[in-house]
């Protein structure tokens, strides 16, 4: 039942815009093909019985500034007391198939990359947590084009707020963390500034592959004050952009 709380919300973040940041709405798989909504924090906890999800439970649309923090990993607020957990569902997806994260509006003034790191579950995903362990692997990255142009704003909005990578087509079959993130560096010209927006997507992947890229990185771990691309003036810094974290 939806809860007279959750409606008073969504209609606050409607017409007046106070939930200006956001998160992935909504996930969409080509093979097998699949729709599956995000975890909705201004809806789904208000929700009896709660709604299922592939994506684990973020505290609400905002940032995560605090790079030292567990947070970054799939999101939470730890001053809040709020932490993230494996969520009891997860989607099938098969190696080399794209997958498309549609976001909700992305504000105009939140430049920066779109990045997306996997992890290899050792045991039942709807039960595992990465901890601080080493064991993500970037996937895709998409930064600053050579003529100025953003991952976030400019090219997340010319396709309409849907951000699609692939699934690496040689990837080990097995469960997987898939962690995408926008960071946001209208405030990167000092530290704290970076704005960090993570979501955790529970998948099974399927394929005959065995390969496991590395290298790997933990978070928190993979991004410090002094990692290239965290502090970063997008304003006056005219040079091609640095993505922070490993390579693809």
């Amino acid at each position: 039942m939806f809860s007279r709380v959750a409606f008073f919300v969504f209609l606050l973040c409607a017409v007046t815009y106070v939930c200006a940041h956001v998160f992935v709405q909504e996930i969409d798989i080509d093979s097998p093909a699949s729709k599956n909504s995000g975890y909705q924090p201004y809806i789904d906890p208000y929700l009896n019985p709660a709604p299922q999800r592939i994506v684990r439970k973020i505290p609400r649309n905002g940032p995560v500034t605090d790079l030292s923090l567990i947070d970054v990993q799939c999101n939470g607020y730890t001053d809040g007391g709020f932490t993230t957990a494996p969520t009891p569902i997860f989607a099938t997806v098969a190696a080399g198939s794209q997958v498309h994260l549609n976001w909700t509006a992305w504000p105009d003034s939140h430049m920066g990359p779109m990045i997306t790191y996997m992890a290899r579950a050792p045991s039942d995903i709807t039960k595992w947590s990465p901890g601080t362990s080493a064991v993500w692997f970037k996937v895709a990255e998409s930064g600053k084009t050579s003529d100025g142009k953003w991952a976030a704003t400019d090219l997340l909005t010319a396709s309409n707020s849907i951000y699609t990578f692939t699934i690496p087509k040689n990837l080990k079959a097995g469960q997987y963390i898939i962690r995408h993130e926008i960071i946001a560096l209208h405030a990167a010209y000092t530290y704290p500034g970076a704005q960090v927006y993570p979501s955790c997507i529970q998948v099974q992947v399927t394929g005959s592959g065995t390969a496991l890229p590395t290298p790997f990185v933990s978070f928190p771990g993979a991004y410090t004050a002094s990692t290239p691309g965290i502090v970063y003036d997008a304003y006056t810094n005219t040079s091609a952009y640095p993505i922070p974290g490993p390579a693809v």
